[in-house]
């Protein structure tokens, strides 16, 4: 691993374990404030929909300036939505504006991987990128629990809201530890090396809103109509947002099921996270740009495991299994997002690639967990959504299987015909 790629990865990790944690503090100033618990899931939404709205500028702008400059810039955004919330601001609008920093940092984040790294390293590279996103989940996920839990409140003695300040004094301690996170990842930014070759020159910044969207579209007509670009780009935007759905049922599952709480429930959930870790880790030593698309029956391995979810009653075999469908998760999404980035680099430009694939992704995540909460209202039973969701998942990954064969097989007798 090179050294930009190590400082990379650790910038990547201390932002992403701010931004999980800040996600939990949120919540409970939230709480704090009186709001309906429905609000919280809105959290997550305004988070996400800057992904959507902002990608055709995102894109651009990773691919005008240099990455790890606009890396900056994003932390900055984010630490001053943290800011925004010790203020007393609303916390939709401070998490949103978080939100819109994850966004700008994405597609700077993921080019930047394609510019430090050669092809030849590009899916390990990847892989400990997928352990340290999955690792900020989970540990952001625990921090923010303990900074709003007791153990901080009796250490600071229960104190009420400082003055000046609109929260509380442990919101207060807690948003300025996420705070000082933030700042230590705009120091790893900033020593992370400039890339040998300054891909930012490449592509000039669009001069108005019709023309970025205008290029936008073209973006993703090349790399949708690119046979392994498009391919790549259909399996992991079908997984990421089967992903999405699948947290939620499984925490409905294990509770109806398994008879869980709702904490037990997470647990499971951090469960398969350790299955991707590994799966990630796995495909990182094992598997070369050129065998990417190689994994993809992985894909409908996972999807068809999905539904024997049903056929569980105990927590001894549900663990195992819900690694089990982890780890093909793993093993499978590394390769094709490293190959992805790859023709992204090649056919557009990095930072503009990964706009589109966070454009698509996202929107699909919104799209599924509209239709699972769509199908719940309708009162669908649980086990024939799980089945739905795996069957569904199996299937577009098959669909594009056979796409992509069908394209080599018709090169393959058009090259037979000219020679």
């Amino acid at each position: 691993m090179t050294r930009g790629i190590a400082f990379l990865i650790a910038a990547q990790f201390v932002s992403g374990l701010a931004d999980n944690a800040l996600l939990i503090v949120a919540i409970a100033r939230l709480a704090e404030l009186g709001d309906q618990p429905w609000m919280a899931p809105l959290l997550k939404g305004v988070f996400t929909l800057s992904y959507v709205v902002l990608a055709p500028l995102v894109g651009a702008l990773a691919d005008r300036w240099p990455k790890a400059r606009v890396m900056l810039a994003a932390n900055a955004l984010k630490g001053a939505g943290c800011a925004l919330m010790l203020a007393g601001a609303d916390p939709l609008l401070a998490y949103g504006l978080a939100g819109v920093g994850a966004a700008v940092y994405s597609p700077a984040k993921y080019g930047l991987v394609v510019e430090l790294a050669p092809p030849s390293q590009l899916v390990n590279a990847n892989g400990w990128l997928e352990v340290t996103t999955v690792a900020a989940i989970i540990l952001g996920t625990a921090l923010g629990g303990m900074l709003v839990g007791p153990t901080l409140a009796q250490a600071l003695g229960h104190p009420r809201a400082d003055a000046g300040l609109a929260v509380s004094g442990v919101l207060v301690a807690a948003l300025c530890v996420v705070l000082v996170l933030y700042v230590l990842a705009g120091a790893l930014n900033l020593a992370i090396p400039q890339p040998a070759t300054n891909m930012a020159e490449r592509h000039a910044l669009q001069s108005g809103l019709l023309q970025l969207l205008r290029r936008f579209a073209h973006a993703q007509r090349t790399l949708w109509r690119d046979a392994l670009g498009g391919a790549s780009l259909g399996v992991t935007t079908l997984f990421w947002g089967a992903g999405a759905t699948l947290q939620f049922v499984v925490l409905a599952w294990a509770q109806q099921r398994l008879g869980l709480s709702l904490s037990q429930a997470a647990y499971l959930q951090g469960v398969v996270a350790v299955g991707i870790a590994l799966g990630a880790l796995a495909a990182g030593r094992w598997v070369t740009l050129g065998q990417a698309p190689r994994v993809l029956p992985l894909g409908v391995a996972m999807g068809l495991a999905v539904p024997l979810l049903t056929l569980v009653d105990g927590v001894a075999l549900a663990a195992p299994l819900l690694a089990t469908v982890g780890a093909l998760a793993g093993f499978f999404v590394v390769p094709m997002n490293a190959l992805l980035q790859h023709r992204g680099q090649r056919l557009l430009g990095s930072g503009e690639s990964i706009a589109v694939q966070n454009f698509n992704e996202n929107l699909a995540v919104l799209a599924m967990l509209g239709a699972y909460a769509g199908l719940q209202a309708t009162g669908w039973p649980l086990p024939r959504l799980v089945w739905l969701l795996g069957t569904a998942v199996a299937a577009g990954v098959a669909l594009v299987i056979w796409r992509l064969r069908s394209r080599a097989a018709r090169r393959m007798l058009w090259m037979k015909e000219q020679a």
